[in-house]
């Protein structure tokens, strides 16, 4: 990766292996299984392997999670990813995970900033998408502030909590670059 994308308040890293415990505590958090596709609990040896290959090229391994820190120090207050990279089409969905006691303090606003900069700029993707729980209204305003437009629903699309339970997504997508 080029240097890493970094803003006034936070910067954007590559995974470190003593990122070890922060993703195992993030990957085994029930909470953060209701808004990815996670239904088991992760081993740390499962992590270690992943954090050993992390450092693949983007295109390659078709994935990229950063790891989001505050400029000021501390440790780290999130994670984003790009995932499922079609290198045809030149697009990666989006998903990001900031700690809930990191929340409410502009961390996913400037995080997004600077990872669509990043998508544009040094990967020269065309454009990126991701799917919001639509209750998720924290996640629905953000994406809309970040310039991403709601392109559709899609009834009954993601599994709830509750046995039984199905929730619609709302999709969004932002052109990067012309629209053809």
């Amino acid at each position: 990766m080029a240097a890493a994308p970094t803003g006034p308040l936070v910067r954007l890293r590559a995974l470190e292996p003593d990122d070890l415990e922060f993703l195992y505590a993030l990957e085994n958090d029930p909470a953060v299984w209701a808004v990815s596709d996670t239904l088991a609990p992760v081993s740390r040896h499962a992590l270690r392997e992943y954090l050993a290959h992390s450092t693949a090229d983007f295109h390659e391994v078709r994935q990229l999670r950063l790891v989001v820190e505050p400029c000021a120090g501390g440790p780290a207050v999130g994670v984003v990813d790009l995932f499922g990279f079609e290198p045809l089409h030149q697009r990666a969905g989006v998903g990001i995970i900031i700690l809930a006691g990191a929340r409410r303090q502009g961390y996913a606003q400037l995080t997004l900033a600077l990872l669509v900069a990043h998508a544009r700029g040094v990967l020269h993707l065309h454009q990126l998408y991701c799917t919001v729980a639509a209750a998720n209204r924290a996640s629905l305003r953000l994406f809309q502030a970040a310039g991403f437009r709601r392109v559709g629903t899609r009834r009954a699309w993601l599994r709830g909590p509750v046995p039984g339970q199905w929730l619609d997504a709302v999709e969004f997508q932002l052109v990067l670059g012309p629209a053809g």
